[in-house]
C-alpha cells in the first residue's frame, strides 16, 4: 500500500509539473501566484514542482516583479528556459537537402539548405546531411551534444518504427537504415525517420499560416507526387505507411491526355507521375515554345538543366504564352487526380506543395478551371505557405513533440492544434 500511495503521488507531481510547462512555454514568463491561477493548483504545490524543474534546468526564476498599485511582496517571476535543448529537423530531397535546428519553443534558430548533385549516393548523401548539420550547429553556437532529438524526411516508402527507407526509386543509395545509422552515430541523440510528405503535411498545420482544418490534403507535386491526409484532425499513414501515394494511380490507361503513354519511367515513377511530373511539365514547356516560335525560352529551358522545372515556373508566374500553356495542359490531367481523392476522401482543402507550389495562382487557376465541370462539389484549393521548407518544419515539430512526450511527459496531439494531455511515459525520470 505504502509503494501505491507513493507512486500515485509521485505520478501526480509529474502531471503538475506537466500542466505547469505546458503554460510556461506560451508565455514570456509568469509570477508563480499567476501561475498557479492558471494551472488550478496551490502556490506551493506550483513551488515545489518549479524548484524540481529548475533542478532539471528546464525553468529559471527571475527578479522580482515591482507592482508600484499592490501592497505587500513583490511577485517572482518564472520563465521556461527554450535554450536548455534544442531539436534537429532534416529534409532530403533528390534535389536539396535542408537543416534546421530550434530551441525548445520551436523557434528556428540556424538553417541551411544545400543542393545536390544528380546520383548522388546513400553515403554520398549522409556524408553531406552531417556537414550541414555541423555547420548549422556551429553557426547557432551549439554541438552535436546540444540536441535532444533528430528527425528527418525523405522520398519513398519509409518504416518509422525500424527507422528503415523501404522503397526509394528516386534515390535507392539511401534504401535501408544508412541514413538513420549515420545520423544517430555522429548526434548521439535519438533519431526519427519519416516520409516526407507525411512530414510536410504536418509542417504545413503547424506553421503554414496556422492550418488547422480537420480534414486536409496535402500534395507534394514535383517530379514525384505524393499526398498527406488528415481526417478527423489526425494523420492517417494508411496499413504500411504509404497512404496518399497518389503517384502510382493509372489514370490514363487508354492513353488520352499523356504525352507519352505506356512508358516505363527509369527512375521508377508511377503512371500519375510520369504524366504530370517535372520532367513531363518541361517536356511540354518545350514543345509549346517551339509550337510558338518561342526561341528565347526554349533556350532558357535548354540552359537550366537540372533547374528546368524553375525556369518553367518563373516563366508560369511571369505570364509567358508557352509556359501557361504547358501548365494548363499538365494541370488537366492533374485536376483527374484531385477529382479521385475529392471522391474518395472529400477533404474541405488540397495543399499543393513541394515544387510546383512557385507555380501559384496561375496554377491554381488552371486546376479550378479543370475542375469546374466535376460532378462533385471540389475542395478549396490553396498553394503551400512554406513551399519546399515544410518537410523540415514537420521534422522539427516530430522533434519538439517527441521531447514533449519522453522529456516532458505529454502526449502530444499536434502542436498546430494546442492540446496536449499529461501522462506518464515509461522511461520519464521522476521529478
Amino acid at each position: 500500500m505504502e509503494q501505491l500511495v507513493a507512486a500515485g503521488t509521485q505520478f501526480m507531481r509529474e502531471v503538475n509539473a506537466a500542466a505547469i510547462l505546458r503554460r510556461l512555454r506560451a508565455e514570456p514568463s509568469m509570477s508563480v501566484s499567476a501561475l498557479a491561477k492558471a494551472v488550478g493548483l496551490s502556490r506551493q504545490a506550483v513551488t515545489r514542482s518549479l524548484n524540481a524543474l529548475a533542478e532539471e534546468g528546464l525553468v529559471e526564476f527571475g527578479s522580482l516583479a515591482r507592482d508600484s498599485s499592490r501592497a505587500g511582496r513583490p511577485a517572482q517571476l518564472v520563465r521556461f528556459r527554450a535554450e536548455a535543448g534544442h531539436a534537429l529537423g532534416v529534409s532530403i530531397s533528390p534535389q536539396d537537402l535542408r537543416v534546421a535546428v530550434s530551441d525548445l519553443s520551436g523557434t528556428v534558430i540556424a538553417s541551411e539548405a544545400v543542393q545536390l548533385g544528380a546520383g548522388a549516393g546513400g553515403e554520398q548523401v549522409v556524408r553531406t546531411a552531417l556537414s550541414a548539420v555541423d555547420r548549422t550547429l556551429r553557426s547557432a553556437g551549439l554541438t552535436a551534444g546540444d540536441l535532444w532529438f533528430a528527425s528527418a524526411g525523405t522520398p519513398g516508402i519509409v518504416d518509422p518504427a525500424a527507422g528503415v527507407i523501404k522503397l526509394i526509386p528516386s534515390m535507392p543509395g539511401l534504401a535501408g537504415d544508412v541514413l538513420t545509422r549515420g545520423l544517430k552515430e555522429a548526434l548521439g541523440c535519438p533519431v526519427y525517420l519519416d516520409n516526407d510528405v507525411k512530414l510536410a503535411t504536418q509542417g504545413e498545420r503547424w506553421r503554414g499560416a496556422e492550418r488547422r482544418e480537420d480534414s486536409l490534403v496535402m500534395v507534394h507535386w514535383g517530379e514525384r507526387v505524393g499526398a498527406g491526409i488528415v481526417l478527423n484532425g489526425e494523420l492517417y499513414r494508411g496499413a504500411s505507411n504509404d497512404a496518399g501515394d497518389v503517384g502510382f494511380l493509372d489514370l490514363f490507361m487508354d492513353g488520352s491526355g499523356a504525352g507519352h503513354a505506356g512508358s516505363r519511367h527509369p527512375h521508377g515513377l508511377g503512371p500519375f507521375e510520369d504524366r504530370v511530373g517535372g520532367e513531363e511539365i518541361v517536356r511540354q514547356a518545350a514543345a509549346a515554345a517551339e509550337r510558338a516560335g518561342d526561341a528565347e525560352f526554349a533556350a532558357a529551358i535548354e540552359a537550366a538543366g537540372e533547374r528546368a522545372l524553375d525556369a518553367v515556373l518563373d516563366a508560369v508566374t511571369g505570364g509567358r504564352p508557352a509556359a501557361l500553356e504547358a501548365i494548363d495542359l499538365v494541370a488537366r490531367r492533374f485536376a483527374k487526380g484531385i477529382a479521385v481523392l475529392r471522391a474518395i476522401l472529400n477533404p474541405r482543402l488540397v495543399v499543393i506543395g513541394g515544387p510546383l507550389a512557385r507555380g501559384g495562382e496561375p496554377l491554381l487557376a488552371a486546376l479550378r478551371r479543370h475542375l469546374a465541370d466535376e460532378p462533385l462539389d471540389q475542395p478549396a484549393l490553396e498553394v503551400s505557405a512554406l513551399q519546399e521548407d515544410a518537410v523540415v518544419h514537420g521534422a522539427l515539430l516530430h522533434s519538439l513533440d517527441e521531447i514533449e512526450r519522453t522529456r516532458f511527459g505529454l502526449v502530444t496531439t499536434g502542436r498546430h492544434e494546442g492540446r496536449q494531455t499529461p501522462t506518464r511515459p515509461a522511461g520519464v525520470t521522476p521529478r
